[in-house]
């Protein structure tokens, strides 16, 4: 080939080298949000990475064209060499996941169009029929609903375990999962972890879980879902998770105007998620994307504020005589959870559960009376939010089953906004006059 020949089956354009270092340093996730994965030489000088609104791309060559089509059908090892098709890859996408990756220290990233198409997809890839899911509880409902409602009819079984349990406890329920597998002539297939628990902040021993699976000659994924304080609160992958989940409309969205999802961890078990993901759909669209990718550009101010905030609050409300209790990562009362925190945590959040004295009348006249917070569901977004996770986001849970898991009548889920903490203080303490 001569100097002014083109490899028909390489694309014409690379993107520069992606620097995380400088003279050594590992640069900071905060800094690398910045720029990291996107070249604007690619894209006619603009800073910011423009909105790609295209649903396929034009290839090189067709030896170009059958190169990537090999990649995305696992003909060839090492995926797509470049852009294909949007329901696959797409540029917004993949510079929102090679920022994703950064913020847990994860080889790999994929984003979805929801925090529950992520984890269906996730648990679908892994599991096949006769094989046992052992999960930790509470869940999400939907989550919780998804593993034992819809995985159930495919021939997937679960056995799940407290978020406090020891390890003893742990190992013995890894063992009822082996045998409840061999029985079924499956596997285990993953040990799907939620911590902190939603609504009741209850954090599992992640480290735990990582020696029990080993000691048991696992082979399966640990998943965790790190909604309520990753990324800023907590890395699982540096404690022995494999795959970590998020509700990107959360924190990472942070302002309660879209609907996203990731899961990042090695490429391994990756992999076939990806390959779902090609086959379903469910990929997190463009715009999205993009504005993802300037959420997460102030997603570490943001956290830390609403953090600040969420512990002036809590200070406040510990004190007041309407207040039976606060299930705030910041207050921790039992030994074994103030355990966990110190070893896995980096922050308290800005999410917590406030137990009222009363029950679900209570609780109502409570919300009700909320003048700066707002009365809805979802949390980890600029403003306040406040609900009542046992008649809204856990309704479908049965009544034994949300008793088992703490989820009372007089539970109100409160997510922390960046407002003027002395105003929220003044807004809540205003609110409990009227219970």
């Amino acid at each position: 080939m001569s100097d002014n020949e083109i490899d028909p089956t390489t694309p014409r354009k690379n993107p520069q080298p992606k620097v995380k270092t400088i003279g050594g340093r590992q640069l900071k996730p905060s800094t690398l949000m910045m720029g990291h994965g996107y070249d604007p030489t690619l894209s006619e000088g603009s800073l910011k990475a423009p909105i790609f609104l295209t649903s396929t791309f034009a290839f090189e060559s067709a030896a170009a064209g059958k190169r990537h089509f090999e990649g995305i059908t696992g003909k060839r090892p090492g995926g797509a060499d470049g852009l294909v098709y949007s329901r696959f890859n797409a540029p917004n996408q993949e510079i929102l996941e090679d920022r994703l990756a950064v913020w847990d220290g994860a080889e790999d990233a994929l984003s979805f169009s929801s925090g529950m198409t992520a984890i269906c997809v996730l648990l679908m890839a892994h599991a096949s029929q006769g094989d046992v899911i052992v999960h930790t509880g509470p869940l999400y409902a939907a989550t919780e609903g998804f593993i034992a409602k819809w995985m159930s009819r495919w021939g997937v079984s679960y056995i799940d375990f407290p978020a406090g349990a020891t390890r003893e406890k742990i190992d013995s329920v890894l063992d009822e999962a082996k045998a409840k597998a061999a029985e079924q002539g499956g596997k285990v297939a993953m040990v799907y972890l939620e911590s902190p628990g939603n609504p009741t902040n209850a954090l599992v021993d992640v480290e735990a879980v990582r020696a029990a699976v080993d000691a048991a000659g696992l082979e399966c994924p640990i998943a965790i879902d790190n909604t309520f304080l990753g990324p800023l609160w907590q890395r699982p992958l540096e404690h022995g998770a494999d795959i970590v989940c998020y509700s990107l409309t959360k924190y990472v969205g942070g302002h309660s105007d879209l609907v996203a999802g990731s899961i990042a961890g090695a490429k391994k078990w990756m992999d076939a998620v990806r390959m779902l993901r090609n086959t379903m759909g469910g990929i997190c669209d463009p715009n999205t994307a993009w504005m993802l990718l300037r959420s997460l550009e102030t997603v570490e101010l943001r956290m830390q504020r609403a953090g600040e905030n969420a512990a002036k609050v809590c200070d406040f409300l510990a004190k007041h005589p309407k207040v039976e209790g606060l299930g705030y990562l910041g207050m921790i009362k039992d030994e074994r959870q103030k355990d966990i925190y110190d070893r896995h945590c980096l922050g308290a959040g800005s999410t917590f559960s406030l137990l009222l004295k009363g029950g679900e009348a209570e609780c109502f006249r409570f919300l009700d009376a909320l003048k700066i917070a707002k009365l809805a569901v979802s949390l980890g977004g600029t403003e306040t939010l406040a609900s009542h996770p046992a008649s809204m986001t856990h309704l479908s849970v049965a009544e034994g089953r949300r008793a088992e898991l703490g989820i009372t009548d007089n539970l109100v889920r409160i997510s922390i906004g960046i407002e003027d903490a002395d105003d929220l203080i003044a807004d809540f303490e205003q609110a409990l006059e009227e219970v």
